[in-house]
């Protein structure tokens, strides 16, 4: 089946070692026969949720930035992949950003695939579960929300120490099997 898959790289690095898995996973999912589009939020304009509570009424965001169309991306997806490089053991602040910015429709997010895809100096896959706690606290208040898969890129400190290692071929693996 053709499914449309979603790349969202929180990477602030083009290049970096969460955004090379992502276009792994991309390449796998591609070649799968699926249609799969990455956003690089660094390129986004996406403002902080300031809490106003206008969206509880509207459903719209009185911001006027990026994240609508993003929003719409993620609603229309069948599959979702969130990749973020961590940092002191959660995701980055672009991600988190734009999963506090989804307020406004997350529950027309629904009975998405979600794949998450961590890096990290730290070379422990336990060390990234207190990461992946968050992002399965979003998915939890989506309704029919499935984990399907998580990439573990442990031991990269620098841009590009992931390329060639083991990690690049299961994130092309797993974006086949979307």
């Amino acid at each position: 089946m053709n499914k449309k898959v979603l790349m969202l790289s929180g990477s602030p690095r083009k290049g970096g070692n969460s955004d090379l898995l992502c276009d792994q996973f991309m390449l796998g999912a591609k070649e799968a026969g699926n249609q799969a589009e990455k956003i690089f939020l660094r390129d986004k304009k996406i403002g902080y949720c300031t809490g106003c509570e206008t969206c509880y009424d509207t459903h719209k965001c009185v911001q006027k930035d990026d994240m609508a169309e993003i929003l719409e991306k993620m609603i229309a997806a069948d599959v979702i992949v969130m990749a973020t490089p961590v940092y002191f053991y959660t995701m980055d602040a672009q991600m988190k950003t734009l999963i506090d910015r989804t307020v406004p429709r997350y529950e027309e997010i629904a009975g998405k695939e979600f794949y998450f895809i961590v890096t990290a100096a730290d070379s422990s896959k336990q060390s990234m579960e207190r990461t992946l706690d968050g992002f399965r606290g979003f998915t939890f208040c989506l309704n029919g929300a499935t984990e399907k898969g998580v990439v573990y890129g442990v031991g990269v400190w620098r841009k590009g120490d992931i390329d060639g290692s083991p990690t690049m071929q299961q994130a092309y693996e797993m974006g086949k099997t979307v």
